[in-house]
């Protein structure tokens, strides 16, 4: 299931995940455009192995690169700990398709996985807006998929459903499966079915040996000195910033929010200790959406942005107000 950054990839799956039968176990492989790893969490949030729901994620950018081996190892350990009847896997925003693809249909998983429907969901919005619809990534996306799915159709007017059909008719894509959602509400139906999508040039696919097919490398420690680390990376023409922050350190919610809701970002996810509980964060384009959280091990905050602030640091640490 790919799409655009915000496009409600993780919506739509935690939506499908609810159609689970009880007696079949589905595995999730998210893969997120920052260095830390969000989206995993919020979907351990809501569902847990007990239940026959396994999650993994390949954080720090798109996951088939480097011979596809970062997505390998994740997807090796995620098969050999859940079996799964079912496995969805929703690349980043920023990440390419084609190659994830190629890496799934390689002879190293022929026998392994059968893979079905390709599902590409799509913000109506963003095929009226150059900047998206022209961005290489996002044609990648409409290339591969099987289906459009064309979510928040609660967002647009008939005027622009019109203009996006007049778009679909010029770029000759009269073919393409479409569906019609609102709020990732996707029925389960759609994903079955093999997908007619063809790799011309695949990827070089290397084996992984016994050791990396067991262990993912582990994130760096937070030290204990400023109790915070930070990654930056720039790639598809946006930056991803990213801090932890231990779990010892708590935020004022009230002051934490209002700092996020005056950001000007195209993507914005996080998960904190708060005076008022562990709460998460997910910005897209000035719509927020807050979530109560059980626990979580640290805060963690991802900003996807066109042009970086040299004063997130510290008024981020400025939303602290104690050491637990």
């Amino acid at each position: 299931m790919t799409g655009f950054l915000g496009t409600g990839k993780s919506s739509s799956i935690q939506h499908l995940l609810r159609f689970k039968p009880k007696h079949e176990r589905w595995a999730v492989l998210v893969n997120e455009f920052g260095a830390v790893g969000i989206d995993a969490t919020m979907y351990q949030n809501k569902f847990a192995e007990e239940g026959g729901v396994f999650v993994r994620e390949v954080p720090g950018g798109c996951m088939c690169c480097a011979s596809g081996l970062p997505m390998q190892i994740a997807l090796n350990v995620l098969l050999k700990l859940s079996n799964p009847h079912r496995l969805l896997i929703e690349p980043s925003g920023l990440g390419h398709p084609i190659e994830v693809v190629s890496l799934l249909l390689s002879k190293y998983y022929k026998n392994v996985l059968d893979i079905q429907k390709i599902l590409t969901v799509i913000d109506p919005k963003h095929f009226l807006k150059a900047p998206y619809f022209k961005h290489p990534t996002f044609q990648q996306q409409l290339t591969v998929a099987d289906t459009w799915v064309f979510n928040k159709m609660d967002t647009i007017s008939n005027k622009q459903w019109d203009a996006i059909n007049k778009k679909i008719e010029i770029n000759d894509w009269g073919a393409v499966n479409r569906i019609h959602v609102k709020h990732g509400r996707i029925k389960p139906e759609v994903l079955s079915g093999k997908t007619q999508f063809k790799v011309t040039n695949k990827v070089q696919v290397r084996q992984t040996d016994s050791v990396e097919a067991n262990q993912l490398p582990a994130q760096p420690i937070i030290p204990e000195d400023s109790g915070c680390i930070k990654e930056s990376r720039f790639d598809e023409g946006f930056h991803g910033t990213s801090w932890r922050y231990k779990k010892n350190r708590v935020f004022n919610k009230l002051h934490l929010f209002e700092w996020i809701k005056g950001i000007k970002a195209l993507r914005i996810k996080g998960v904190f200790m708060t005076n008022e509980g562990v709460w998460g964060v997910n910005v897209m384009n000035s719509e927020i959406e807050y979530i109560r959280f059980k626990d979580c091990s640290e805060s963690k905050l991802e900003i996807i942005s066109e042009n970086v602030s040299l004063g997130w640091d510290q008024e981020l640490a400025g939303c602290l107000v104690t050491t637990l």
